[in-house]
């Protein structure tokens, strides 16, 4: 079953070494292996298809992994296979790291947000706004929300924001059409957001960039060669945390989960900066903070 799982040049001889991965569909894109293979890690790309993803995640095990990252659209199966489950996977509805205990325990956990919060260490927290209700969105309102920030959410469909605070917290943005999102320590986006050439806005989202310096802090879970057009306007005015460090911060946490051993940050980083340097013009052109 495995090796229908593994893609090309991804075929590994088990060993007494412990074996991770990334589990997606698809998965290529994925900067989770040049990371954690920076830190020593046997750790490799895993594509596995949606009807075969619960049985290929209890599977695993069998095949010599101890762990693995869960990138869209697996998270929720991966929490649905776990024996145990953090406090935040439960919360959020999605797990994105898979912790497999000797003792045969599938163990969930979600380091998308403690990642964020990482991220953005040492920076004023105190209010948030989020532009989004999806999973990700999710994950970004848990965290705020139990640091104790108060968060806004704005999405375009209402009813999923309002779905989302009645869930987890914080509450609903409801804006008129022509409306910007208020000022905030931080703002992050969890939308697929471009610029309107034809003005300061940013396409189908309450923000203008001649505003964006009300924001002490943009986040934008997106991330793609030369930055989004989010991170590229607010870098010009404020300061920025661009997917791939939410990206790096999460995979931090998923190696101390795994290995019981502190994760050297900035190893990771230079190694996901370099792999998109790299990497860059064979590159989708956008893609989220996932593993």
């Amino acid at each position: 079953m495995l090796s229908l799982a593994l893609g090309a040049g991804e075929q590994h001889v088990m060993g007494d070494r412990p074996r991770y991965g990334v589990v997606g569909w698809p998965v290529s894109h994925s900067r989770s292996p040049a990371m954690h293979r920076a830190l020593g890690l046997d750790y490799q790309l895993l594509p596995v298809p949606p009807e075969r993803a619960e049985a290929v995640l209890r599977a695993l095990p069998g095949s010599g992994f101890a762990g693995v990252n869960v990138t869209i659209p697996h998270k929720g199966a991966a929490l649905a296979v776990a024996d145990r489950a953090s406090a935040a996977a439960t919360a959020i509805g999605a797990a994105n790291t898979l912790i497999y205990e000797p003792s045969g325990e599938i163990v969930a956990d979600n380091t998308d947000a403690p990642g964020l919060m990482a991220a953005i260490a040492g920076r004023p927290a105190r209010t948030a706004v989020v532009l989004g209700a999806g999973g990700s969105a999710r994950a970004i309102v848990w965290a705020l929300v139990n640091s104790g920030a108060e968060v806004q959410v704005w999405n375009r469909t209402r009813a999923r924001a309002h779905e989302l605070v009645s869930a987890l917290g914080g509450a609903v943005l409801d804006l008129s059409s022509d409306s910007l999102a208020p000022e905030a320590d931080v703002l992050v986006n969890c939308t697929a957001a471009e610029l309107d050439h034809t003005s300061s806005a940013i396409d189908g989202l309450p923000l203008n960039v001649d505003h964006l310096a009300r924001y002490p802090t943009v986040v934008d879970l997106a991330y793609k060669p030369g930055g989004t057009v989010l991170t590229a306007e607010a870098a010009k005015r404020t300061t920025i945390v661009d997917g791939l460090e939410i990206l790096v911060q999460q995979g931090a946490r998923s190696f101390e989960l795994w290995t019981g051993r502190p994760a050297d940050v900035a190893v990771m980083r230079s190694a996901v900066r370099e792999h998109e340097d790299h990497g860059a013009r064979h590159d989708p052109p956008d893609r989220r903070s996932s593993p």
